[in-house]
């Protein structure tokens, strides 16, 4: 993997508070890069619109949106910072969150579940697996394990350090053999920069041993930690969904990163006659043009997604977050053929501002909860989740009665929806809903 290669996916990966500042770093260390127009001070409710648009629905039957809930640049900015106060994603969260996305059987995700939150906050055990899962489910540990270990972050779900780098070289394409040797057995030697010491033991040249040093040096020792519960962070939607003229418009939210563009007088020095200074001016414009390249597949890319997930969530943009329809990584990557790596990074940390608020472009992913009747309709568990709310809400306000987990579940069934109680009960605490006796 080149370094500009590695740039360009880390870039991909990058939150809109985050590019900003890597903006910032690259234009501080680059003096071939250059700020062409500064951000605009627009506010994202602003009637102008700015980027590159895309319209939906236009060409349907159907009208768009039938609700009036959207009421003016008020309303929109009020949803703005409402939702842009946001509690920072656990590790477990985001691990559980990729587990759902696998087609398991309930015994392997319920294993999965109890490794996940076995985990400590660097994504080691704090207890060993064979304690937290009971006997009769311990042959599937390993499989669940091997597949958590393989989500991003990768190397999670390890006991120590030294395992974790192993998991996450082994994940590397083309490793060095050197690498997986150095990391098991001569970690410690490394500390203690022995180098030579482990040239001589090894029978290989110290040139070898610094290439598989290096390549030990770009994993992650703690992957959990890039993920931290302790300070609230502050949301920048990267597109917006808006309505005009009857019609939904998505907009990348261009307004928070500034116009980038080569320096005139690097690309005239690099034209120019002076060997050293056109060589210095070459690899400046060279990496400014590969950075700024970098940038704009990103944002093409998020853009992308975004509108392949309109697509597959339509109803949900025009009816509410009960209509929310089941879809996986993999649905989105066979649409625009990337691989779901590549949907993974982009949707993670990115945001959509929507009428019903502002979401993760990951919320839109959900595991599937099948339905019954003729009809054979399938529901996401977001949407069922949606669906308990409001039969809570009519129920209550309708009888004054406080429905039990039972009843929730018979009603469900009356709609299609076939789940236990317990399932019930599950979802209703995720809502942050008290039972009925506390009620």
């Amino acid at each position: 993997m080149t370094p500009q290669l590695l740039q360009s996916i880390q870039i991909m990966t990058l939150p809109m508070q985050d590019l900003k500042f890597r903006i910032q770093e690259e234009l501080e260390t680059n003096p071939a890069l250059e700020i062409v127009e500064e951000t605009p001070s627009v506010s994202l409710s602003d009637t102008e619109e700015r980027g590159e648009e895309y319209e939906y629905f236009e060409n349907s039957s159907d009208p768009g949106f039938s609700s009036g809930s959207f009421q003016g640049d008020e309303d929109g900015k009020r949803m703005f910072m409402e939702g842009a106060l946001s509690r920072p994603e656990s590790l477990h969260e985001h691990l559980l969150w990729q587990l759902r996305l696998h087609p398991l059987p309930e015994t392997d995700f319920q294993v999965g579940e109890l490794l996940i939150e076995n985990l400590d906050s660097n994504g080691f055990y704090i207890e060993d697996p064979e304690r937290v899962v009971p006997d009769d489910m311990h042959r599937r540990i390993e499989p669940m394990r091997e597949l958590i270990r393989t989500l991003e972050p990768t190397g999670t779900c390890v006991r120590d350090v030294r395992e974790s780098l192993v998991v996450q070289a082994r994940q590397l394409v083309d490793t060095p053999p050197l690498v997986i040797t150095l990391i098991e057995d001569h970690l410690e030697q490394l500390e203690r920069g022995k180098q030579k010491e482990i040239a001589r033991e090894l029978n290989a040249t110290v040139d070898e041993i610094g290439e598989a040093l290096d390549v030990i040096r770009s994993l992650t020792p703690f992957p959990g930690r890039m993920f931290s519960t302790e300070e609230s962070r502050y949301v920048v939607p990267d597109l917006i969904l808006r309505r005009r003229d009857g019609q939904m418009v998505l907009v990348f939210n261009d307004e928070e990163i500034p116009v980038l563009g080569v320096n005139r007088m690097f690309s005239r020095i690099a034209e120019g006659k002076d060997k050293s200074a056109r060589q210095f001016a070459n690899h400046g414009v060279r990496e400014a043009r590969w950075f700024i390249n970098s940038i704009a597949q990103r944002n093409d890319t998020i853009l992308r997604v975004g509108q392949a997930i309109l697509e597959f969530q339509r109803d949900f943009f025009l009816k509410g977050k009960k209509y929310l329809v089941p879809l996986t990584l993999r649905d989105i990557a066979n649409e625009l053929d990337l691989s779901e790596a590549t949907i993974s990074r982009v949707t993670n940390g990115k945001y959509l501002q929507t009428e019903w608020g502002i979401f993760e472009l990951k919320h839109f992913f959900s595991n599937s909860i099948a339905g019954t009747g003729s009809g054979s309709s399938r529901y996401s568990k977001e949407g069922v989740k949606e669906i308990v709310r409001e039969i809570l809400e009519e129920e209550t306000s309708a009888t004054g009665k406080h429905l039990s987990d039972q009843r929730i579940s018979d009603l469900l069934a009356q709609r299609g929806i076939k789940i236990a109680r317990r399932t019930v009960a599950k979802y209703r605490k995720e809502l942050k809903i008290s039972s009925s006796y506390e009620r």
